[in-house]
């Protein structure tokens, strides 16, 4: 039987599904969070250990019990084989608020697959979850992912200030924000 990480909805767009990550799937969840290229700007270091992805599976299944989270793996349609992931977080129904983040195995950089699962994930936290607001933590020094958001729509709120330490290296955070009225109907 192949274990769920979370009852998500399937999200599909002309190229890409938007499904739950299966433990099935967990060699391609290593082959890019095990990426230091895909890793350089996270929070936290590129994983030397394939059973760091089954750690980061059964700790997710337990988030899901206790939080509300949508963590989608992103295939492409005419391909099987996860090439990325993305995730809509710290949902916060009163507040109608979440946070996103998402990671590309960096054979797929390039080709607009992120922006297009993005802009999946945010018609789904604005139309269906009904939330107001979607926010980004973003290394700044990350000009591709700044870019993209940028791009669909987010606005530079303010940065913090050595808010992160990987691997001894002091990171900025760039935040920023995307209300439901600032989405431009042609991103959906």
């Amino acid at each position: 039987m192949t274990e769920i990480l979370a009852n998500v909805p399937v999200v599909t767009t002309p190229r890409l599904v938007l499904r739950h990550i299966a433990r099935d799937d967990l060699d391609a969840v290593y082959a890019f969070h095990g990426d230091p290229r895909a890793m350089r700007y996270w929070s936290f270091p590129a994983w030397t250990d394939r059973a760091q992805a089954d750690a980061w599976f059964d700790e997710r299944g337990t988030l899901g019990h206790s939080r509300e989270h949508y963590p989608w793996g992103v295939e492409r349609r005419d391909e099987e084989g996860l090439i990325g992931a993305l995730t809509l977080f710290q949902i916060d129904r009163v507040q109608r608020r979440c946070e996103v983040g998402y990671i590309f195995n960096p054979a797929h950089w390039g080709r607009g697959y992120a922006a297009e699962a993005l802009r999946a994930a945010l018609a789904h936290a604005f139309d269906v979850l009904e939330l107001a607001r979607v926010e980004a933590d973003i290394d700044p020094r990350n000009d591709a992912s700044c870019r993209l958001v940028e791009k669909i729509g987010f606005r530079r709120e303010g940065v913090l200030r050595e808010r992160w330490r990987v691997n001894g290296e002091v990171c900025d955070s760039a935040i920023y924000g995307l209300l439901a009225r600032e989405l431009v109907a042609c991103n959906r």
